[in-house]
């Protein structure tokens, strides 16, 4: 669920609602299937989180904290689950163009707009996945680069950010 909103701007209740539905949405669907999962056997489950998971925009800032938790689940009940059979694979996508998130329209950088891509190729990426039993990726690939810097030099990409014309 997308908060397009910063911490200082947005509506508590929205607040509330993304991380619920972001976050807690998926505690709570592996929480009920885990019995069926574990029944299963081998059995596989897939995190759709997001890039914004592991690089935090000032202007969607409650959307990253929302994803981080997801990220921070998935890796967590990744290690967890997989002596039990259960793979936790994490999907990290980037911009996607989807009918509750246009992205293409609502972008307002030309450049960020070219770096949307459509849900099929997030399908078939999630479908590669499983095949090759993956933990943890990004789609499309190089998105992963921005997460390494975002870890090494969170200040710098706080500038870049700034000048990239992000905004909600």
């Amino acid at each position: 669920m997308p908060g397009r909103s910063g911490f200082a701007a947005i509506d508590p209740d929205l607040l509330e609602e993304v991380l619920r539905v972001n976050y807690l949405g998926g505690v709570w669907m592996l929480r009920a299937l885990l019995p069926g999962l574990e029944a299963a056997g081998r059995s596989d489950v897939v995190n759709i989180v997001s890039v914004a998971g592991t690089v935090a925009f000032a202007p969607a800032g409650p959307y990253s904290a929302s994803k981080h938790a997801q990220l921070a689940f998935s890796r967590a009940t990744a290690a967890e689950l997989r002596p039990r059979g259960i793979h936790v694979h994490t999907v990290n996508p980037g911009f996607i163009e989807t009918e509750g998130f246009p992205q293409a329209t609502t972008l307002r950088s030309s450049l960020l707009r070219r770096l949307v891509v459509e849900p099929d190729h997030v399908a078939r990426h999630v479908l590669k996945v499983i095949a090759r039993d993956k933990n943890e990726t990004f789609v499309p690939r190089w998105y992963r680069t921005a997460a390494i810097v975002q870890a090494l030099a969170p200040g710098l990409v706080a500038r870049l950010a700034g000048r990239s014309g992000y905004r909600p």
